[in-house]
């Protein structure tokens, strides 16, 4: 490598030294609660497949449907020429399912949110930050050249003096938070965020990733959760987890949909969702809104692991949710535990600095309704083996 672009072999050096260095796995077979790695069979702990609908034979007829009568891509930004039948069905379908007036596909959660903070605040603004974001929350918030004020985790009195400080400002403020924390597994505190937004006039804004599917009726998310219909502002989605295939929506009423339509600069600049993932995320929504029993699967198996993990002395921390988080501390231990559990069979791998704080690595289970029983109970029992044989419990 030329001498000025050392620093990057340096840098990859010191990550593998600190166990902060990221293997990836490749998959040889479709997402489910087993995969194939390297010609064997894993349990995998590791998908945001919550419901199990990554590989569902409904959600794959659909799309081949749908490139059967629109082709593949579409060819153009959505203001351009992009915009074809399926995604003013899907945006209707999604509007109905989250009980809004108006919703806006997008190409992801991350362009999601990359499309709505700097359409809703710039320089001379103010954005308050939950300081356990998501960093696709923390980019939108640096583009927007906003001063970002960061409180302190789903804490409403640091959050409120945040507020008092700048109530006599005169510019555009808006709070954002994630919906479920994804490392940790726990949910904001929506109805209080929202009770103090419209105590001091901010706009609301929430990152629904990990929620939606999970949280609410039938998995319409944190909104639906709490009751806030209405009166939180923007509502933040992706169907690259619970519904298993790609995308993000933003959500709320006709006039802010209007509005990111002008100014959304993913929207503007970058094509439209592909023909087949629009028509399997509408598959998905119709499975949602057609029965609960995957949603009450995946809580009903989360519940269970955790119960019986916690009963075996591991630490899964504060999770609200079926995320279940076994904290290590030490990243180089929880590389070691996660490479002894793969070798046991199961999937699960080792979460670390930064995208965790330094000292609070661990290995994150992410618990699917196509887990079986008989599938938990076989976690279970690796889980102890290798914890006991490390000296975690």
């Amino acid at each position: 490598m030329k001498e000025y672009m050392q620093f990057i072999p340096q840098e990859v050096a010191r990550l593998k030294e600190e166990g902060l260095f990221t293997n990836i796995k490749t998959l040889e077979s479709p997402q489910g609660a087993w995969v194939e790695i390297n010609g064997e069979k894993k349990l995998n702990f590791c998908s945001n497949n919550y419901l199990g609908l990554a590989a569902n034979p409904e959600i794959r007829k659909a799309a081949k449907d749908a490139i059967d009568k629109y082709g593949v891509g579409p060819g153009a930004v959505r203001t351009i020429a992009g915009t074809m039948t399926v995604h003013k069905e899907l945006e209707e379908k999604l509007a109905r399912f989250k009980k809004v007036e108006a919703t806006m596909v997008v190409q992801s959660g991350f362009s999601a949110n990359l499309s709505v903070i700097p359409a809703l605040v710039g320089k001379g603004d103010i954005i308050y930050s939950d300081s356990l974001n998501h960093a696709s929350i923390i980019d939108g918030s640096r583009l927007s050249r906003a001063e970002i004020k960061v409180y302190e985790h789903n804490n409403m009195e640091s959050l409120r003096a945040v507020l008092e400080a700048d109530k006599d400002l005169n510019c555009h403020k808006l709070i954002v938070t994630d919906g479920v924390f994804s490392m940790d597994g726990d949910i904001a505190l929506l109805d209080k965020i929202v009770e103090l937004a419209e105590e001091y006039g901010v706009m609301t804004m929430v990152d629904d990733a990990h929620g939606e599917g999970v949280l609410g009726h039938g998995g319409r998310g944190i909104v639906d959760h709490f009751g806030v219909h209405g009166r939180c502002d923007v509502e933040v989605g992706t169907f690259s987890k619970a519904l298993g295939v790609m995308g993000g929506v933003i959500a709320g009423s006709q006039g802010l949909i209007d509005y990111l339509n002008q100014k959304a600069r993913p929207f503007l600049f970058s094509s439209a969702l592909t023909v087949p993932d629009t028509a399997a995320v509408s598959k998905a929504v119709d499975l949602l809104m057609e029965s609960e029993e995957l949603v009450t699967r995946l809580w009903d198996n989360g519940k269970y692991f955790k119960e019986e993990m916690q009963k075996l002395g591991f630490n899964c921390g504060n999770s609200d949710t079926p995320i279940t988080p076994v904290m290590i501390g030490d990243a180089k231990v929880a590389t070691e535990f996660s490479k002894r559990l793969f070798d046991e069979g199961i999937f699960a791998t080792k979460i670390g600095f930064p995208t965790v704080p330094k000292g609070k690595a661990r290995i994150r289970v992410m618990i699917s309704a196509a887990h079986s029983k008989a599938d938990l109970d076989f976690a279970l029992e690796k889980f102890t083996k290798v914890g006991k044989e490390m000296g975690l419990i």
